[in-house]
């Protein structure tokens, strides 16, 4: 849906949001993929979502983003923004908890799953059941496509480089 810029009175486009999922805590190998990832996100024009605490692949990817120039959000579990990621430029209080990936899921246009645990899995089941194509990097999808067939929206990336390639062959075809 286009943007009206009430200036030139001309519709602008929003920006892609790309949510970046993954867990609380990873090791330094993954942090650097996540934070590369926000960095190339950015990069691109588009919005990096994600869930906005200070820890984990929420921290590394939403640093990348900011450092790049990028626009980052947060939709954080708790009723204030005390955990949240400093490179969290729109925090989005929820205080709803885990029930917040929700919010997650459907407010990103594409999801982005990293190393994580049930709560990144729960994202990626969302997504799938709202029709949202998710790209797995350094996240086990096999498992996954083992349950739900070879038919679900899910393509595993090698890097975030085929991430950005994807997302762009993806919105090409759309």
């Amino acid at each position: 849906m286009p943007i009206v810029d009430r200036e030139k009175h001309k519709p602008m486009r929003r920006p892609l949001i790309v949510g970046v999922m993954g867990g609380a805590t990873a090791d330094a190998q993954r942090l650097r993929v996540a934070y590369r990832l926000g960095a190339l996100i950015a990069a691109q024009g588009w919005v990096l979502l994600n869930g906005g605490r200070d820890s984990g692949i929420m921290d590394a990817s939403a640093h990348g983003a900011a450092e790049a120039g990028g626009w980052t959000v947060g939709v954080l579990p708790d009723a204030d923004a005390t955990h949240a990621s400093p490179h969290i430029r729109i925090p989005i209080c929820t205080g709803m908890g885990s029930a917040r990936n929700v919010i997650n899921v459907l407010s990103s246009d594409i999801v982005v799953a990293c190393a994580g645990g049930a709560g990144t899995l729960s994202e990626i089941a969302l997504a799938l059941k709202h029709g949202k194509r998710v790209i797995t990097l350094g996240f086990e999808a096999e498992p996954v496509v083992r349950l739900l067939g070879p038919d679900i929206a899910l393509t595993a990336a090698e890097s975030p480089e085929a991430v950005i390639r994807l997302i762009q062959a993806h919105y090409k075809e759309k």
